[in-house]
């Protein structure tokens, strides 16, 4: 089993570590972590949240301050309103843009529409703040590579989501010649939101790997981060019938909690334990991959993350493998 053992994986680990609210620490993950995508293959420019390294380096204690008092973020982001992991991913950041000491934003969720049908909507416009105007499009996304068993390289098409409703390339397609394009069409022009706008995306996530050995897409960043997946049967035969153990134990992750990796006091430990203690009962009557995280204790008592990846049905795998090779 792959786990989380790469440097740009425990760069942001370390950096999300020096917030404790949960909510400060997903937001810090959304600015810091890897782009998903090489900047000379990703078919637009990529969005950096920071113009100059001071922009940076002012963001880092603006978290700071913004994790002593979480409140004005919760007010945003804790909506319970906010179900689905892209709406909430969108929250945050539109609360860094309004409030953080870097770009300013203009408006979100800009809707087009033609002939009294929407077309689309502007995910962010913003200005930075030497002035450039800003277009740009949001996706968080968590991909298996499913591959084809050859050992050739990977193609964009092998990163399926876990309920094989959604596909790297599809989405990536999607991406470039729909949604950054919206800024420039006649109908965003009537919006009176003016010219000279340069659309860019702002991609972040983690590919999921079944096992080493796999040479990514070319479009991927180098850093980009990872975890790993295996079948329940393979997960069960690595770990036999318990989940836990005292320095030890497994968590299923609920949606919202796939950003930045999570930090457990040791008052939290029985439900921590608890919750482990029935994992695989949950995982065996799964019809759909479930993410899960490895937790370790830590010198103080405490439950640190260790790696996170997906338990999917033992017919998963079959499944993953036609939608990645069907023509849509």
């Amino acid at each position: 089993m792959a786990d989380s053992g790469r440097p740009a994986d425990h760069a942001v680990h370390r950096l999300v570590d020096r917030y404790g609210d949960v909510t400060v620490r997903d937001l810090a993950w959304l600015l810091f972590a890897p782009d998903l995508l090489r900047a000379s293959h990703a078919g637009a420019p990529l969005a950096d949240p920071f113009e100059t390294p001071a922009e940076r380096d002012a963001t880092l204690a603006w978290l700071d301050g913004l994790d002593r008092d979480p409140h004005p973020l919760h007010a945003r982001s804790r909506n319970p309103k906010l179900t689905r992991l892209g709406f909430y991913a969108e929250s945050l950041l539109e609360f860094f843009l309004t409030h953080g000491p870097a770009a300013r934003l203009i408006a979100a969720n800009v809707p087009l529409r033609k002939h009294r049908r929407t077309i689309g909507e502007c995910d962010f416009l913003l200005q930075s703040a030497s002035g450039a105007r800003l277009h740009w499009e949001m996706a968080v996304k968590f991909y298996l590579h499913i591959g084809d068993g050859s050992g050739n390289a990977a193609r964009l098409s092998d990163y399926v989501g876990p309920n094989l409703q959604d596909r790297f390339d599809l989405k990536h397609a999607r991406l470039i010649t729909h949604q950054l394009a919206l800024s420039s069409r006649e109908e965003f022009a009537s919006l009176g939101f003016g010219s000279a706008w340069t659309a860019q995306l702002y991609i972040k996530g983690r590919l999921f790997y079944h096992g080493a050995g796999v040479t990514p897409a070319p479009e991927l960043g180098d850093d980009h981060l990872r975890g790993w997946w295996l079948t329940v049967s393979e997960w069960s035969a690595a770990h036999g019938t318990a989940a836990s153990g005292e320095d030890q134990a497994w968590v299923v992750q609920p949606r919202l909690a796939w950003l930045a990796s999570r930090r457990l006091a040791a008052a939290d430990a029985g439900a921590l334990l608890a919750d482990a203690a029935a994992i695989h009962e949950r995982l065996r009557s799964a019809v759909s991959p479930t993410m899960v995280a490895s937790y370790a204790r830590d010198a103080d008592g405490g439950w640190s993350e260790r790696s996170r990846g997906f338990i999917v049905p033992d017919d998963w795998p079959e499944r993953a493998r036609t939608y990645a090779l069907t023509t849509i």
